[in-house]
């Protein structure tokens, strides 16, 4: 079985691990509305206040348990370094596949707060 993606052709093993690794990253973000997950990722939020510093400090190590609980019964690494390695499969799938990249837009909602843009004028005043 052959998958086209873009100008190269997939067989055999690169296909299941294309596939799977979409499976995967829809269990991760399902993971993310667990009740007691959403709760411990809430309970990190609160704590960071907005405060970018905070979200690496508080957030980010709440998300990478709740990714790595996941991913480690897929084979991957249960350290950080699991999580990157998904983390890079996910991108280099993200341009192959619109499913996927619209999954890792979902994740990454949920890992980063949302970006506020400063309203129009209020920049640095000129002189």
């Amino acid at each position: 079985m052959a998958v086209p993606t873009g100008s190269v052709c997939v067989t055999g093993e690169a296909v299941i691990k294309y596939w799977h690794h979409r499976f995967v990253l829809s269990e991760v973000i399902q993971a993310f509305s667990v009740p007691e997950n959403a709760a411990r990722m809430e309970e990190a939020r609160e704590s960071a206040c907005n405060d970018m510093g905070k979200m690496l400090q508080l957030v980010l190590p709440v998300a990478t348990q709740i990714q790595q609980e996941v991913i480690k019964a897929y084979g991957f690494n249960n350290e950080g370094e699991g999580v990157l390695k998904f983390a890079r499969l996910v991108k280099m799938y993200e341009t192959q596949d619109p499913e996927i990249a619209a999954m890792s837009v979902k994740l990454k909602s949920l890992l980063l707060p949302p970006l506020s843009t400063p309203p129009i004028g209020s920049g640095i005043p000129s002189s």
